[in-house]
């Protein structure tokens, strides 16, 4: 089987994302698993290169067609952006651009088929905005691009000896980049229902995967401590996130809850669910990070396109001083080989 090719954006250059990528780019299982690319800046690569003490050669090339499958080559498919003009370590709207101009180029291509997914290094935020690019991240930049709505992020930790279930944990936020004041009113019967059947679907693929011939087990979460207490601690559990999972089990979502979220998490990290649905960003990422950050995955599901991710931030407080780890984003590189060579298999 030819391995999947899969472009690996740079992100904002003044993080730590070209380090990661550099650490990254001789591993023997990342080149086993797939053939790669980089979108970005060919200079800041090599000054990358440099810091970790990587012997890489950098190649610049015109067209994905052009890469080379030599792990001692890097091929880069330079964006336009001068992103070696961006300041180390801090904000900047070059870095913004730089960022965003990586992401949307490899999306271009992997809805034209020319490679098999993507993998993205992490932006920063404020950089975006600065560049006047009008979404909060990835996830927003991605669905716009693709002209698509029912969007989710999914965090994902692999399988790992005594820890979460035998494919692993992911958890789908219905709520995501918003303000903790804004999830009340942002929380929907609606979107609870999407995220069940996003969660569900893509449990079913890592069991197909992992040849694995049972039904995917999810949890939904509540979102009030205790699960609201029967309306004494809130009635969001009442009024929406219960008939939310009735309608979806209906819909064919192994799904139960609302369940306190607490013992929620405990319960999936023993591995009684394969996939959780959180209400908000914290109630997801804080337990799953705290379970294996460094192994933890961002997967975006209901794209047409395969798009999985560092679970971490650009770090500018330790970047450019050879410091930052890469486990997070060669896990990243696996799951979204195993998600191409699935989607090419049936």
């Amino acid at each position: 089987m030819l391995r999947p090719l899969l472009a690996i954006t740079m992100g904002d250059p003044a993080g730590i994302g070209p380090e990661i990528i550099a650490q990254s780019w001789s591993d023997a299982l990342a080149h086993k698993l797939s053939r790669r690319v980089v979108i970005g800046c060919p200079l800041v690569m090599r000054e990358a290169l440099r810091i970790v003490g990587a012997h890489v050669e950098v190649v610049e090339i015109d067209d994905v067609t052009e890469a080379s499958d030599d792990p001692q080559r890097m091929s880069v498919l330079k964006i336009k952006t001068p992103a070696h003009q961006a300041t180390k370590c801090q904000v900047s709207a070059v870095a913004g651009k730089a960022a965003a101009e990586a992401v949307l180029l490899a999306t271009d291509l992997a809805l034209a088929g020319k490679i098999s997914g993507i993998v993205t290094a992490p932006l920063n935020k404020e950089s975006l905005r600065a560049a006047g690019v009008q979404v909060p991240g990835h996830t927003e930049l991605l669905a716009e691009r693709c002209g698509v709505q029912n969007v989710a992020m999914m965090l994902y930790l692999p399988p790992a000896p005594n820890l979460v279930g035998e494919i692993g944990l992911g958890v789908v936020h219905v709520t995501l980049h918003t303000a903790l004041r804004n999830v009340f009113e942002e929380l929907s019967q609606f979107a609870i229902v999407e995220k069940c059947h996003l969660a569900t679907q893509f449990s079913r693929a890592m069991l197909q995967a992992s040849q694995i011939n049972r039904d995917p087990r999810i949890g939904v979460a509540a979102l009030n401590p205790h699960g609201g207490e029967n309306g004494l601690f809130g009635d969001e559990e009442i009024r929406i996130i219960a008939p939310a999972v009735i309608v979806a089990a209906a819909e064919g979502c192994p799904v139960v809850g609302p369940l306190p979220c607490d013992t929620l998490m405990h319960r999936a990290a023993s591995g009684e669910f394969d996939s959780v649905v959180a209400m908000y960003h914290d109630q997801g990422h804080i337990a799953l990070k705290l379970l294996g950050l460094q192994q933890a995955v961002n997967v975006t599901l209901g794209l047409p396109i395969i798009r999985t991710s560092v679970a971490h931030g650009t770090a500018f407080d330790i970047a450019w001083q050879g410091k930052a780890g890469s486990g997070s984003l060669l896990q990243a590189l696996k799951v979204a080989a195993n998600l191409a060579n699935q989607r090419e298999t049936g």
